[in-house]
């Protein structure tokens, strides 16, 4: 299987503008990638032994922020083979709404999180995420499940879903399997009421069926209660928390 972070940086170099034709290089340049290819070919045993006095943060940040305006932000659009090769790595639904801006801002943390320790890894992942615009963030939270010890990233997802910013919500939300892989049940029941509370469908949220329990059907249905109580409406794919739902999809005759 192809490393997601090469197939992500394989996928950008099809797509980069004219006008941002040096956009590859500057990459490769900020994630020490061409390097380290360099070092494989020319050095294998001492890939093992590498370090991060390699990394300029203060260039990688000013990379990070610049891709907007030197990729653009048109949609993706995948073609079906990019598409199946990034859900054989990834899973189903990978990259699916990004655009151009977040496609290259997933493809630089992808890339420097495999050559940085852990531990640089994640305060870069803060810094990025506390100084960043709204878009960056987003990017950030989508890129968590392509990184490599992407359980670190664990207390900066939960911290996302406090977010009352909508499209940043939903980018760690919605098409992303890092909450139903990592998140604990009473983190990931929280980031589930607070999808129907903003109004986000539950179909969006990956691996929902199988994160569901008893425990979150109970919240579904207080949540349920409170909003008749005050006179408001229920979201209509409450069902799909509840045990009944899945009894019923189960034994649902084939049409």
């Amino acid at each position: 299987m192809q490393d997601a972070s090469l197939l992500l940086l394989e996928i950008l170099s099809r797509r980069i503008p004219s006008a941002a034709g040096s956009w590859r290089g500057r990459v490769e340049q900020v994630t020490g990638v061409g390097a380290r290819a360099r070092l494989v070919r020319e050095a294998p045993d001492a890939v093992a032994g590498e370090t991060s006095t390699w990394f300029d943060r203060d260039h990688f940040l000013s990379t990070f922020t610049a891709a907007a305006r030197a990729l653009g932000k048109a949609p993706l659009a995948l073609q079906a083979d990019e598409r199946d090769a990034l859900e054989a790595a990834l899973g189903p639904r990978a990259a699916e709404g990004w655009r151009l801006d977040e496609l290259g801002r997933v493809t630089l943390l992808a890339l420097v999180s495999r050559r940085l320790p852990e531990i640089e890894v994640e305060s870069l992942l803060w810094t990025c995420y506390q100084q960043g615009d709204s878009r960056e963030r987003q990017a950030l939270l989508r890129a968590l499940p392509f990184l490599t010890g992407a359980e670190r990233s664990l207390p900066l997802a939960v911290d996302a879903c406090r977010t009352n910013e909508l499209p940043v919500f939903e980018a760690i939300a919605c098409e992303n399997r890092y909450p139903a892989a990592y998140f604990p049940d009473l983190n990931f029941n929280q980031m589930v009421l607070k999808a129907m509370f903003m109004g986000v469908a539950l179909a969006r949220i990956v691996g929902l069926e199988r994160r569901r329990t008893s425990e979150l059907a109970r919240m579904a249905e207080d949540f349920a209660s409170e909003r008749r109580a005050a006179g408001r409406s229920v979201p209509a794919d409450i069902g799909l928390l509840t045990p009944e739902h899945e009894h019923e999809r189960a034994t649902r005759i084939p049409e």
